[in-house]
């Protein structure tokens, strides 16, 4: 696919124009500097094909510190792997040494170049585009991307280029599967969200520092792996409320929670070497509030100091502190050396196929009901629970509609309970089940409300089959007897 990188020094609006072409809002926007930082991928959809969009974070070629220096080497990469730089640029602060320090840098690619001027959003300013020919780009366009002025000229350049750019192949049906796997990488900041990132991906698509927060934008990298197609989601680290700090930050967090919503998995992280704190149980609840499939990974299992009973009780605390969580598996894994990493696509395979079976209806209340009320009944005796119908209305996750006989629902021990038997006689592997109760005075509710809508109605109008029988039979009486 013909491949486009918005390239820059910060806050020239390289985000705003991402957003503006792809017609989405996917990295973050903001009058802070330096917002974004890993590479965020995206769609321009042109009228004959479809042309791949890269942000990237803004250059400072000259600062050492480990942020700016991560960023740089992800512009790199990706200025490497496109066939088009788009170079923004101030069009009211003009042309900045910086602008001209960058500017060998992608020449050096032989990549084409052009010269997107940012900010002109007035006809008044228009002239100030003139100055920025002086860098010899290949073109040079006045856009305002905020604005969208002068952004169809510059799509219409883009589809130039790609024009000739041969279409992908498509993949082998039979080889890869249609569909693919959405995995959001979650937890709070610096438990190792980015490195297990890489790890999975086998190569540095996100930056990672020992500054917490480093991550902010949802960065969605797919990787194909035994015939299986993955969308790994790298999250920033999700802070307790009132925490965040600055607009980026508070934004990168709901962007965190969105990317749960959209997800199959869940990988929920934790820090070994920290343990379980409020802040995970907080994160874990989003995840199964949203519905995710969820696998716990304690990182960093190569730094904590290990005895026979050190798993153990790693394993009772999280089931202690997370207890809405008791069918998430827990795998202990090293994001840095690799320990177990490889195991995670095992789970996440059958975290994703368990999520989407099915149960007949005829299987649920012919032979799993009455084996619930059997039980239930040997325990208790005295317990009288009046199920009268169980369907499945939904997979991924599972969700259970229960019509119970009387006008209490169950309690919710027996609740758990039933939770507990379709967990145990049908899988649902690393899924929530949920299930919705219909007694039979919420029954008799519905009825009355639906009842009171159709009487508040007003009649309607005969049919039209009666109409036409009307008119047949009138032309019946004018026909005469006998025949010729």
């Amino acid at each position: 696919m013909f491949q486009v990188v918005i390239v820059g020094r910060p806050n020239v609006g390289k985000s705003t124009l991402f957003n503006r072409l792809c017609g989405v809002r996917k990295s973050i926007v903001g009058d802070e500097p330096g917002i974004t930082r890993d590479r965020i991928y995206g769609k321009l959809r042109l009228r004959r094909k479809t042309v791949s969009v890269l942000d990237t974070g803004g250059m400072l070629p000259e600062d050492d510190d480990v942020i700016p220096a991560g960023i740089l080497a992800q512009v790199e990469a990706a200025v490497k792997e496109s066939h088009l730089v788009l170079l923004v640029v101030d069009g009211r602060v003009g042309v900045t040494p910086l602008d001209q320090q960058l500017l060998p840098m992608m020449r050096r690619t032989g990549k084409p170049i052009f010269t997107v001027v940012n900010k002109i959003d007035a006809p008044s300013v228009e002239p100030h585009v003139a100055a920025f020919h002086e860098l010899g780009t290949e073109q040079v366009f006045g856009v305002s991307a905020e604005h969208d002025r002068g952004i169809g000229d510059l799509v219409e350049a883009v589809a130039a280029k790609a024009k000739d750019f041969p279409e992908d192949a498509e993949p082998d049906a039979g080889a890869v599967r249609d569909e693919e796997i959405k995995v959001a990488v979650v937890g709070r900041p610096n438990v190792g969200k980015s490195s297990l990132v890489n790890r999975l991906l086998g190569f540095e698509r996100s930056i990672v520092t020992d500054v917490a927060g480093t991550t902010r934008d949802a960065v969605d990298t797919l990787l194909l792996r035994e015939g299986v197609r993955y969308r790994i989601i790298d999250t920033a680290g999700i802070r307790r409320k009132g925490k965040a700090e600055g607009l980026a930050e508070k934004v990168s967090v709901v962007m965190a929670q969105k990317s749960m919503r959209r997800a199959d998995v869940a990988l929920l992280l934790l820090d070994a070497e920290e343990g379980v704190t409020k802040l995970d149980a907080a994160i874990g609840g989003y995840a199964y509030e949203l519905g995710c499939s969820v696998v716990i990974l304690l990182n960093k299992w190569d730094l904590v100091e290990k005895d026979h009973r050190t798993l153990e009780a790693f394993q009772d605390s999280v089931r202690r502190r997370m207890k809405y969580l008791a069918f998430a598996p827990i795998l202990t894994v090293s994001a840095l050396t690799g320990q177990r990493v490889s195991k995670v696509f095992d789970l996440v395979r059958q975290a994703a196929e368990a999520r989407k079976v099915r149960i007949p209806t005829g299987t649920l209340n012919n032979t799993f009901a009455p084996d619930l009320e059997d039980q239930l009944s040997a325990q208790n005796p005295n317990l009288k629970l009046g199920i009268n119908y169980i369907t499945q209305v939904s997979s991924a996750p599972p969700t259970f509609v229960v019509f119970v006989s009387g006008r209490d629902k169950l309690h919710f021990s027996t609740e758990r309970y039933l939770v507990n038997q379709l967990r145990e006689q049908f899988g649902f592997f690393a899924a929530p089940i949920r299930i919705q109760q219909k007694t039979k005075e919420s029954r008799t509710r519905g009825a009355a409300m639906g009842a009171r809508g159709a009487a508040r109605r007003p009649a309607a109008k005969r049919s039209a089959p009666s109409g036409a029988s009307r008119g047949a039979g009138a032309k019946a009486k004018t026909k005469p007897k006998g025949g010729l």
